[in-house]
């Protein structure tokens, strides 16, 4: 299954906006951008086929990520820390549509 991505990985410069989003397999995603992902600015974005969005954000300094699903109508969002080798199982395991029943632990959080 193939879903568009967007990302912004500072110490590369490398970036692609979500109006501009690239498709990408799961394990594509997995290998060429999760290590890229690094610095307390980097971002990666994953829009599934129903227009959902999974918004990976690094938190170096305590060696995790936060992931949420963003409800902009809400303004808030759905969310959870994971270190590395969770997210990496995640992301091996895509599930086809973002929600909180097909991620498990994610916490409701107003903006």
């Amino acid at each position: 299954m193939l879903y568009k991505v967007f990302y912004f990985f500072e110490r590369s410069g490398e970036s692609v906006s979500s109006a501009n989003a690239i498709e990408m397999s799961a394990g594509e995603i997995r290998k060429q951008l999760l290590g890229c992902c690094r610095g307390s600015d980097d971002f990666l974005g994953i829009i599934d086929d129903r227009e959902n969005v999974l918004q990976i954000f690094c938190e170096p300094d305590q060696e995790r990520f936060w992931i949420e699903l963003p409800i902009e109508a809400a303004r808030a969002s759905y969310g959870r820390h994971l270190p590395r080798a969770e997210l990496e199982a995640l992301l091996e395991q895509l599930p086809p549509v973002f929600d909180q029943e097909h991620i498990p632990g994610l916490s409701y959080k107003p903006w």
